[in-house]
C-alpha cells in the first residue's frame, strides 16, 4: 500500500503584494511531512516574500497559509503556537554579535523553556556538536568563518527541536566546499530530528543535492509555473523557463 503523504504546510490561492505592486498570485502547493521542499526561481520572483508569509513576517493579501490544516494568519494565538514549533536560518545567520555562539544557541531555550542552566548548557553543547562546532561555544561570531556562522545559526534554529525548519539562501556567500558541507548537514538534520525542511534558494547544486519536492516561481508570470522533484523537472519539464533555470541555459 502506498504511504500517505501528510501535508504540514499548505498554500491555497496565496497572493502577496507590496502596496499596489503584485509579487505573486494564486500560489497552491503542499509541503509534506519529511520533505526537503525547495522554493526556487530567479532574482525578483518572490522567493523571500513567500518565505516571509510562511514564517509570520508578511500577511498575505489573499488566500491562506495552513499549518496542519489550521489557518496560520487567522488567529494570533494560534500563530504564536505554530511559531514555537519552527526554526529559521536566515541568510546572514543573524547571530547576535555581542553574544558567544553558546549564548546565541542558549537564547531560545532561555526564552521558551523552563530548563535549568545546566540543562541548557548540555543542550547547547549537543546542538553545536551536531553542526560540527563542538568546542566553539565561547567563540564570538566575528572570530569564525562565514560557513561556521551559518552552522552556528543552524544550531540556534534547532535548539528547541522544531518540527519545521526554514532556510533562507543557506549557501549564499559560501565557497563550494562549505556549501556542500551545509547541504550534507541539512540532510543530516532532517534525518536526526525527523524535521520537515523548506529551503529558499537559487543554487543548483543545493537544489539537486537536497530537494525532493519544489515549486518554481516565475517573475514575469507572477506565480508558480512548476512543482515536483527538481530532478524530475530537469528531466521532464517542457517549459523553457524551467529548463533554462535548471540547466543555466546550457541545454
Amino acid at each position: 500500500m502506498e504511504k500517505k503523504l501528510l501535508p504540514v504546510i499548505e498554500a491555497r490561492e496565496l497572493s502577496l503584494n507590496y502596496d499596489d505592486y503584485m509579487v505573486m498570485r494564486g500560489l497552491n502547493f503542499r509541503v509534506n511531512k519529511g520533505d526537503i521542499f525547495i522554493v526556487m526561481g530567479g532574482s525578483g520572483c518572490g522567493k523571500s516574500t513567500l518565505l516571509k508569509a510562511l514564517i509570520g513576517l508578511k500577511e498575505p493579501d489573499a488566500g491562506k497559509v495552513l499549518y496542519g490544516g489550521k489557518d496560520f494568519w487567522a488567529d494570533l494565538v494560534l500563530q504564536n503556537q505554530i511559531m514555537r514549533g519552527i526554526g529559521v536560518l536566515y541568510q546572514s545567520g543573524a547571530l547576535w554579535s555581542s553574544f558567544t555562539l553558546g549564548e546565541n544557541v542558549a537564547l531560545p531555550l532561555q526564552l521558551y523553556s523552563n530548563l535549568s542552566g545546566s540543562q541548557i548548557r548540555e543542550i547547547v553543547e549537543l546542538k553545536l556538536a551536531l553542526v560540527g562546532l563542538s568546542g566553539y561555544a565561547d567563540f564570538y561570531p566575528a572570530q569564525i568563518s562565514g560557513g561556521m556562522r551559518k552552522r552556528a545559526g543552524l544550531a540556534r534554529a534547532i535548539a528547541l527541536d522544531p518540527e519545521i525548519i526554514f532556510f533562507d539562501e543557506p549557501s549564499a556567500g559560501l565557497d563550494p566546499v562549505s556549501a556542500r558541507l551545509l547541504d550534507e548537514l541539512i540532510l543530516q538534520i532532517r534525518d536526526v530530528l525527523g524535521a520537515t525542511i523548506v529551503v529558499v534558494t537559487h543554487e543548483l547544486p543545493s537544489i539537486f543535492a537536497v530537494g525532493n519536492n519544489s515549486i518554481f516561481l516565475d517573475a514575469e508570470a507572477k506565480t508558480m509555473i512548476a512543482e515536483g522533484n527538481p530532478k524530475d523537472l530537469l528531466t521532464h519539464s517542457s517549459d523553457p523557463r524551467v529548463v533554462r533555470f535548471l540547466t543555466r541555459g546550457e541545454r
